[in-house]
């Protein structure tokens, strides 16, 4: 994470706190037990301070920005006030929001230019909680985004694939349809290979080629009900030529690389890439001419 902002990057952020309430079993950076939120606070606040104008977005992360409480508002109004033409993408577990009167005060920071990416592993109570590790947090989940669909907030699902939730794909659609049919974007995103992912690669890590079926199946579903759905941080060589109108470059400048193989590849300048910070890639890595 840079400690300045950049004009030119495509990952300016601020980064709120390393502290979670949640455990997600392929978190890339686990969350610390860490009295951090008023250091952070005061440094994004500076940051925002020295910020250009013109920046045209900036991301919220964490950790859990939502722990930093009522003082999240009071920086969302500062930048709107430093920043008001900047894009705000906030990424949050959404659990926060199931309280009705926090997703009010969200609304009242200006709703029409944030985007809230908020992650749903899986279209049911017991897979999703059982990758947060956290009982009751699929049920907070929904709460949070029925109340945020009710201030008209944007929202961005994002679904990280693993070798948990990947047989489930084909049920999302259907699902968000019907319960989440005010959602504006649905991200499918491809791991990545470092934090709590090695610490249990045998219940998570699955090579992107072996879902690519369940994949395939998810995304035209989703493109037949209108919807907007992406997918993230999985190279072109790995995905179906079906499948590459909805493939885009999304891995942080900082931790995209691309292999040496990668300079022959006639579809390199369109493809995201590779995550730098994993420590395993994908056997499907190849050429195309």
């Amino acid at each position: 994470m840079r400690d300045t902002i950049d004009i030119n990057s495509n990952d300016n952020a601020l980064f709120i706190t390393s502290q979670c309430n949640n455990r997600c079993v392929m978190c890339c950076q686990p969350p610390l037990l860490r009295n951090d939120l008023d250091g952070y606070f005061q440094k994004n606040m500076a940051l925002i301070d020295s910020a250009p104008r013109e920046l045209r977005s900036l991301g919220i992360t964490g950790g859990e920005p939502t722990l930093l409480g009522d003082r999240l508002f009071e920086l969302l109004r500062h930048v709107r006030t430093k920043l008001p033409e900047t894009e705000i993408h906030l990424l949050t577990n959404g659990r926060a929001f199931a309280d009705k009167e926090y997703a009010r005060k969200l609304a009242e920071c200006g709703e029409k230019k944030i985007l809230l990416g908020i992650p749903l592993h899986a279209d049911s109570a017991g897979d999703h909680d059982t990758i947060t590790q956290v009982k009751g947090s699929f049920e907070e989940t929904m709460l949070g985004l029925y109340n945020l669909g009710r201030y008209d907030i944007g929202i961005e699902l994002r679904v990280v694939i693993t070798k948990m939730n990947y047989r489930r794909l084909p049920k999302l659609p259907d699902f968000i349809y019907r319960n989440l049919p005010f959602v504006e974007f649905i991200s499918l995103m491809g791991l990545e290979y470092t934090g709590y992912t090695i610490k249990n690669r045998e219940a998570v890590w699955i090579d992107p080629m072996d879902y690519q079926a369940e994949l395939t199946q998810a995304v035209l579903e989703l493109r037949d009900w209108r919807m907007d759905v992406s997918i993230f941080n999985l190279p072109r060589c790995i995905l179906p030529k079906a499948l590459w109108p909805f493939a885009h470059k999304s891995i942080s400048d900082w931790k995209t690389q691309y292999l040496d193989i990668c300079r022959e590849c006639a579809e390199q300048p369109e493809c995201c890439g590779l995550f730098a910070t994993s420590r395993m890639q994908s056997r499907g890595i190849k050429v195309i001419k």
